[in-house]
Parts: structure tokens; sequence; C-alpha cells
């Protein structure tokens, strides 16, 4: 790509985009994306790309020996649900376009665009099972690398900047009990289950009681449930996914879970803790002096989601933010598109910070 014309240079990167979008990457099935973005870093003149040992895509670029590395950490992995490949307009449609291979393929267009500084070593990594409650690729990036900067590879709007990200917790709730009459005195399993439900919201209500803003607050949501009998016995069991707020007590809320429901099984998993990352770092001043230098106006963002920052950020310890095109609204849903003439501009913005950012 380096070296090419401005109308070519789009081209190639949207051409990439649809590609990999066109190429299913559900959670733990990354392989064939994996490798096509491989592909395309060697084309387009990256110094190394491989895959790693979490299935990762990785690319490297360096000028001279390294005094700082940058990491720009995205995913390959989607969520489940089949969207026809199409552009319409100026927009394409497919899953991933928004979460995250729009802000993947920005990140390795851009990684190859921009002339590194002189001591710069650049790592583009795309990521697998972000969407899965292991973060597998971002724990062995955690590990492998102490990168001075991070950006974070999630849809923002090409104006916006994330500066963090609420934690997470899941649970999985599971009652059996021997079946009885439906006119005898004994509760039903699935009201018990309801019950349950309604204590979680109540012990929600009252720890967002006057925390107006919805990032300090504790947000609870079924992700699934199901009930059933073989005829002996009856059963019922709940996902229930908790968004947590910055500095939250997991214990407390574990404790208020098993006080309420002694005989059921519960089995909590995917703890991460909420990231937030300040105004007041050398990236966060890149990415808004590059925004206005197109005529933006930079929005900071915190996000009620999670995303591999919560994974690296307590890691890494470095100025760190989100940033990627694309309307966060349409992650998951049926109608999941990404602009392409954001998609051009984000790739502007990231080359802009890449060959300026200073300490």
């Amino acid at each position: 790509m380096t070296g090419g014309s401005g109308d070519q240079t789009r081209v190639d990167a949207r051409t990439f985009l649809r590609e990999i979008v066109s190429i299913p990457s559900l959670s733990g099935r990354e392989r064939p994306v994996a490798e096509r973005i491989c592909a395309q870093m060697t084309a387009w003149g990256y110094d190394r790309a491989f895959i790693d040992e979490a299935g990762n895509a990785v690319g490297l670029r360096q000028n001279g020996p390294p005094a700082r590395e940058i990491v720009l950490l995205g995913h390959m992995d989607t969520v489940p649900g089949e969207i026809p490949v199409r552009i319409e307009g100026a927009s394409l449609y497919g899953r991933g376009t928004v979460d995250a291979k729009g802000p993947l393929a920005a990140f390795v267009a851009a990684g190859a665009r921009a002339a590194l500084p002189p001591a710069t070593r650049l790592v583009v990594i795309g990521a697998t099972e972000e969407e899965a409650a292991t973060s597998r690729g971002a724990r062995l990036a955690a590990a492998a690398y102490r990168p001075d900067f991070c950006l974070i590879g999630e849809p923002s709007g090409w104006d916006g900047i994330t500066l963090g990200y609420k934690g997470r917790l899941l649970l999985d709730y599971h009652l059996a009990r021997a079946m009885g009459h439906t006119a005898g005195p004994e509760t039903a399993v699935a009201e018990e289950a309801v019950a349950f439900w309604q204590e979680v919201q109540a012990f929600c209500r009252r720890f967002n009681a006057e925390k107006p803003r919805l990032f300090d607050q504790l947000l609870p949501s079924i992700r699934h449930i199901e009930s059933g009998s073989d005829g002996l016995i009856d059963t019922v069991s709940l996902k229930i996914g908790f968004r947590l707020p910055p500095d939250f007590d997991i214990d407390q809320l574990k404790r208020a879970c098993r006080e309420h429901q002694a005989a059921a099984d519960l089995s909590f998993y995917g703890a991460e803790a909420a990231f937030h990352s300040g105004r007041q770092n050398p990236l966060y001043r890149a990415l808004s002096q590059a925004i206005r230098a197109r005529e933006g106006r930079p929005v900071p963002k915190l996000k009620t989601g999670t995303s591999d920052m919560n994974v690296v950020g307590p890691v890494w310890q470095c100025p760190i933010v989100a940033y990627g095109p694309g309307d966060s609204a349409l992650d998951h849903t049926p109608h999941e598109h990404l602009d392409l003439e954001e998609f051009d501009r984000s790739i502007e913005v990231l080359v802009d910070v890449l060959q300026n950012l200073r300490n």
C-alpha cells in the first residue's frame, strides 16, 4: 500500500475489509480470517506477519532500533448471525463490519500507510475470542508485549474516542427439584427463578440509587432462560450478565446472590473489572488533533459493554483508548453495516496519529 495513490489505497482498503467480512470467524474459529489478514499485511509491506500461539494475526513494522512500541489491538471474531455481505449506497453490510472487522481493517491499512517515526516499533494484532468470555488472544498479547501506547479497535465513530468500558460478571443459575402437582403447595422451580431475578434487580436498584451516570451503575440482564421436566424432576436455568461499574466489589454481589437462593447451584465466571483511561494522555490528544484537522469535533465516550481494554489495560498501564469506525448501536444486530466513507476517514486519522504521536 505504501506509495500508492490516495484513490487506489482507499479501494485496496475497502476491498480488504469486504474480503475479511466475507470470511466467517466465530469465536474459536478465526484461523481462515487470520490467514487472510496476515497475507494482506505481507502484501502491504509489513516486516513480518504471523499467527501466534493464541491464533492471533500479528503484523510487525519497525523503523530502526525501537525505543518505543505502539500496539494496535483489534479482534477478528464475531458473534453468530449471517448477514448477506453487500454494498448498499455507501455502506458495507455484513456480520463484523462494525464489531469489529471495520476497526481492525482500518488498523491494518493505517499501519501499512504510516511513515513511522524513527525508533518506533508498530504491532498490529487481530485477536481471537474477544466475543467470548475467554479473551484468549488479548490474554496472550498482554503477556507477550509491553507497549508504550495502545489503541483498541472498537467502534467509536470516526470522531469518537472511547476512554473506558464497564466490567463484566456472568452467572449461571440452575435449580432442580422433584416434580410436584401444579395444584400443590410447593413453589414451582420456574417461579423460584423469577423470584431470584427480582431479588437481583432489587439489589441493583439499591446499589444504583443516587448514581445518575450509567457508567457508575450495576446493570443486570438475563442472557438465557430455560425450564423443563422429565416427568420426575423439574429444572430451570438462567444465565445472568452483570455490567460492573468502576471499583466494584464483586464478592459483595456474589454473597448477595447466594443469600437469596441457597437451594440453587450458582456458578460465577468471566469476571473483568471496569477500566477507565483519562483524557490527559498523548493518545487522546493525538486523536483529538487528527479529528479536528479533518473538521471533526472529538467526542469522548464511556461504554457500558466490555472490550479487550479490560484485559490488557490493567497489565500494560500505558496510555490506552479505543478507536474505530462504526456505530456501536449496530453491534450484534441484524442490521450491522459500516459507512465506507467513515472507514476511509478513520484510516486517515490513524495514519496521522501514528506519524505524529509524541510522548
